[in-house]
């Protein structure tokens, strides 16, 4: 635990909806540094503690909200990015070097829900959300192999980078947006009407895009139907991101948490010190921001659950 002030942090209030969304004394927290690329936080509610990745050194780390302590959870981890938890409380992780989506059953074995589309290998599976319906949706783009950094350099079978759904039970890949450059975070508006899905392709070259696509979903839950841009990044790219119990939407960016309202306003900003990759809600309220920066693991308590 870093106590105090850190410097560099701080809240940004652009509309006065953001500064009811925290106490006037709140400050941000580093639990831990010593990280690599700091992603895909989950946490498990019925334990009390938080699992990430450290992409590039290989390994799922753990934090314990009792006392504080970090430990590795699983080394190695397949290159580990995304991870999620699903209604029976298992986690679900996006591997980029086994370029698969798997679940890690209570008795530690690992089951593979995805690893192929169509006959042919996936690129590296980068985020995934779970549906109310059981249903896992995920992001495909080519992050893992296209350098040994996060995973493995090695040829794409696909014909591009896509998002696709499993089928809770027969485990069917079905690929649901094909016209994306780098898909990467998701997540569902409350009411489950909407996915949200940004696009990262702003990191593989000048205008390209970096923005979230607001998607309507269809009447069966199954297909996405029209897109809309819900918002341009002001800084960096947007990359994972959560939405609160008003729908407002928590995102990550180059200068820390970037905070929109459901009709696209931004409305405030959680400077962090170091550039942002993901965050979830956490805590045993739920109104506990849990921030991955680079190197670090933050939170910050907030006035609002997710």
């Amino acid at each position: 635990m870093f106590y105090g002030e850190i410097e560099g942090s701080g809240f940004q209030v652009i509309e006065a909806e953001f500064a009811s969304c925290f106490v006037g004394h709140a400050r941000v927290e580093r639990l831990w540094t010593g990280g690599r690329w700091s992603e895909g936080p989950a946490w498990f509610g019925g334990g009390r503690y938080l699992l990430w990745s450290d992409l590039p050194n290989n390994r799922i780390m753990r934090y314990d909200d009792t006392d504080g302590s970090v430990s590795v959870f699983r080394h190695p981890s397949g290159y580990a990015n995304g991870n999620t938890v699903d209604q029976q409380g298992r986690l679900v992780t996006c591997e980029h070097y086994n370029r698969r989506v798997t679940r890690t059953e209570h008795n530690g074995s690992i089951t593979v829900l995805a690893d192929k589309f169509n006959g042919k290998r996936l690129n590296s599976p980068n985020d995934v959300v779970i549906k109310s319906d059981h249903s896992i949706w995920f992001t495909d783009p080519d992050y893992g192999i296209i350098a040994d950094y996060e995973g493995k350099i090695d040829r794409m079978e696909q014909d591009g980078c896509h998002v696709y759904r499993i089928d809770p039970h027969t485990l069917e890949v079905a690929q649901v947006a094909n016209d994306f450059d780098h898909p990467n975070g998701l997540a569902f508006s409350n009411d489950e009407k909407h996915l949200f899905i940004a696009d990262s392709g702003g990191t593989e070259g000048h205008n390209r895009p970096k923005h979230i696509r607001r998607f309507d979903v269809d009447a069966s839950g199954k297909t996405l139907g029209s897109s809309i841009v819900f918002a341009e990044c002001p800084s960096g790219f947007f990359d994972g991101f959560r939405i609160d119990q008003q729908d407002r939407l928590w995102a990550s960016s180059a200068e820390g948490v970037i905070c929109y309202r459901q009709d696209g306003q931004l409305i405030g900003k959680i400077k962090i010190p170091e550039m942002v990759a993901n965050l979830t809600f956490g805590g045993v309220q739920r109104n506990r921001l849990f921030i991955c920066g680079t190197t670090s693991l933050y939170s910050v308590y907030l006035k609002v659950n997710g």
